[in-house]
């Protein structure tokens, strides 16, 4: 069986450097964002990963359509046998949580949480119906703001959290069939996300916020992906992976 990769959100910064991994790794990838096909990020990355890309646009808040994205991605490429639920958006304006709007709640929740979280479970069904000699895998990238507090974008934190515990529930039911799932909690990683915050982050970074001392790119996650959609991690099941150079880890 082929192996077949599909990462949403994968056009573009950890998508794209996980799609890149993956690619040069032999899988077929599914790449699956919101954005149209003629935009200029969707066909950069296609330029990128070569023959092995195909591209498929579809918003994860539209779960009555998941079903047929998936038939599309199966048709062209194969059934999915590595599922990279990445996809997210940020607070659409950072400030006192005490003034947070609920349609600004909404749709993050709406993206980071629902929309991931029907899409998983569909693809998983699809999964349960593969050979069960066939590894297969699922993997949530949420964020370091699982669990770290950022009072001026709390509808992110509150999805993240959400997902953080979205991929345990995941990891449990899937277990006894062999499917691993997995969480990568990325820190401060340099993508078009984060360039407006990049100054002020680099002189945190500088200033010892990151152990590491240096930003995070998108390769480091691409290279975590790879060992889990192997199966060389199928034991560490439900585990949760922070790639954040150190961030993460309490200091006094």
């Amino acid at each position: 069986m082929n192996k077949v990769a599909l990462i949403t959100g994968g056009q573009r910064g950890i998508g794209l450097g996980i799609a890149e991994a993956l690619a040069g790794a032999g899988y077929n990838v599914a790449l699956l964002s919101r954005s149209e096909p003629e935009a200029a990020d969707v066909g950069e990355a296609l330029e990128r990963l070569g023959d092995r890309a195909a591209y498929f646009c579809h918003d994860l808040q539209d779960v009555a359509g998941h079903g047929q994205v998936l038939d599309r991605v199966e048709e062209r490429l194969g059934p999915v046998t590595t599922f990279v639920s990445n996809a997210g958006v940020p607070a659409k304006v950072r400030g006192d949580m005490l003034d947070l709007r609920p349609d600004s709640f909404d749709f993050v929740l709406g993206v980071n949480l629902r929309g991931a979280f029907f899409l998983a479970q569909d693809v998983a069904r699809r999964m349960l119906k593969l050979p069960e000699d066939t590894y297969r895998s699922i993997t949530f990238v949420t964020s370091v703001s699982a669990t770290m507090v950022s009072i001026e974008r709390a509808e992110y934190c509150l999805s993240k959290a959400g997902a953080a515990m979205m991929a345990e529930l995941f990891a449990v039911r899937l277990a006894p069939h062999g499917i691993g799932v997995f969480e990568l909690r990325p820190g401060i990683i340099e993508t078009g996300m984060t360039a407006g915050v990049k100054d002020k982050y680099t002189a945190r970074i500088e200033g010892g916020l990151v152990p590491a001392g240096r930003w995070g790119q998108p390769a480091d996650i691409g290279s975590i992906i790879l060992p889990i959609a192997e199966g060389r991690m199928a034991f560490a099941t439900g585990s949760s992976i922070a790639v954040d150079g150190g961030l993460s880890i309490p200091r006094l």
